[in-house]
């Protein structure tokens, strides 16, 4: 798969909810971007996971990192250790985020927690966090089709999905017309 140079981490937090975690992974397929993430953001996700909700097995979000991991060949971020204690961040431990961003050659973190990655931070490292809701914003702006099809792709997947598409894509703006 060929990907686009432009690259976004993934924080354990956008990879917690199943339905952003799938509708993510079909965006990463599409080859528009590179997704990247790293071991630590696995097991953040899956560690919170686990302690939220009694009916999974570490065996189940194992095989679903694994399965990520598999899709996107050159997701897994590694070398990045070295660089986090040299980085300060409100919380010392989303450091190791900010350390994968920068040795992934990321240019937008994607986290629900905009406070914990400061501009005034991350602009000296060509950074931007940006939330989920933004990211898949900004992608539609620039690729509608890609967008629209990732998302018929998770639709198709669901046993009983809960919107058709046209709604779902509605709500979000993104079956507006592309614009010239």
């Amino acid at each position: 798969m060929r990907h686009s140079p432009f690259t976004a981490i993934y924080d354990a937090c956008v990879l917690y909810p199943a339905p952003l975690r799938d509708f993510l992974m079909w965006l990463a397929l599409s080859g528009r971007f590179r997704a990247r993430w790293t071991a630590e953001i696995h097991a953040e996700w899956k560690r919170n996971l686990l302690k939220n909700r009694r009916d999974l097995s570490l065996e189940q979000l194992d095989r679903t990192s694994e399965l990520m991991d598999r899709a996107v060949p050159d997701a897994l971020v590694t070398g990045h250790a070295s660089l986090i204690d040299g980085l300060t961040l409100p919380d010392p431990d989303d450091r190791h985020v900010l350390a994968a961003a920068i040795r992934g050659n990321a240019s937008v973190i994607v986290t629900f927690n905009q406070k914990d990655f400061p501009a005034s931070v991350l602009e000296a490292f060509g950074v931007e966090a940006q939330p989920p809701d933004e990211f898949i914003d900004n992608l539609f702006d620039l690729n509608p089709a890609a967008v629209v099809a990732a998302a018929q792709r998770q639709r198709r997947q669901l046993r009983h999905p809960p919107l058709p598409i046209s709604t779902a894509c509605g709500a979000r703006g993104w079956c507006r017309q592309p614009k010239p």
